[in-house]
């Protein structure tokens, strides 16, 4: 299942091919979290925020972060250095390195996929990314119905296998065409369903803290 997941995403990419997942020309990466590790592709056809990952995680920019916000059904967000010994109840999200990302919109949000939190539209039209705040998608799995009101209120068409995808492992499609994914979980899939699960104050901090690690690897 693992092999074939990973075979979808590199051909289903809103039309683009993801540079060869058969050779050892992506990158990746490893968050290590107390509920399991995620090893995670960064993508090729998202090179500013493939760049600016790696550059942060060589200079352990996301050393004992947390995951400070999980939404069950929805996703799991971390990357806010101020989370880094925030007080119990502390409200974040709102840090960040001192830059953002120019926007490289483009791929959909498959359950496992790597997207970039980001500022609304108002104060950013252009939806440039947070230069270190993401997600991770949990979704659920979505209708032919849903999928087509995704369509007509956006204005893009999913091709039959990207619907069969978000009817098979699911997503959360009414983010498409609007964040940034670049990369997909490829071993660790459990483990966004663990970290979705937890507990959460009202502002959907976990109760507990859920610190990470991420580091490169081969």
């Amino acid at each position: 299942m693992k092999k074939q997941l990973k075979y979808f995403f590199c051909v289903l990419i809103m039309g683009m091919m993801i540079s060869s997942c058969a050779d050892d020309g992506n990158k990746y990466i490893l968050i290590e979290t107390e509920f399991g590790d995620m090893k995670v592709m960064l993508y090729n056809s998202t090179p500013g925020h493939r760049d600016n990952m790696i550059k942060l995680v060589e200079e352990d920019f996301y050393k004992d972060l947390l995951f400070h916000r999980v939404m069950g059904n929805f996703m799991i967000q971390g990357g806010d250095p101020n989370s880094r010994g925030a007080a119990p109840g502390a409200r974040l999200g709102s840090g960040g390195p001192g830059y953002t990302i120019p926007a490289e919109i483009g791929a959909p949000h498959f359950k496992g996929t790597l997207s970039a939190a980001r500022t609304p539209d108002a104060a950013n039209p252009q939806k440039a990314s947070s230069g270190s705040q993401f997600f991770i998608v949990q979704g659920t799995p979505q209708s032919d119905a849903l999928l087509d009101r995704m369509e007509q209120s956006k204005g893009f068409k999913y091709n039959q296998d990207q619907r069969n995808l978000y009817k098979e492992i699911g997503g959360y499609p009414s983010l498409d065409n609007d964040y940034t994914v670049f990369g997909e979980v490829v071993e660790g899939m459990e483990v966004i369903d663990k970290i979705a699960a937890v507990q959460t104050d009202p502002a959907n901090r976990p109760l507990e803290d859920i610190k990470m690690q991420i580091k490169l690897i081969k």
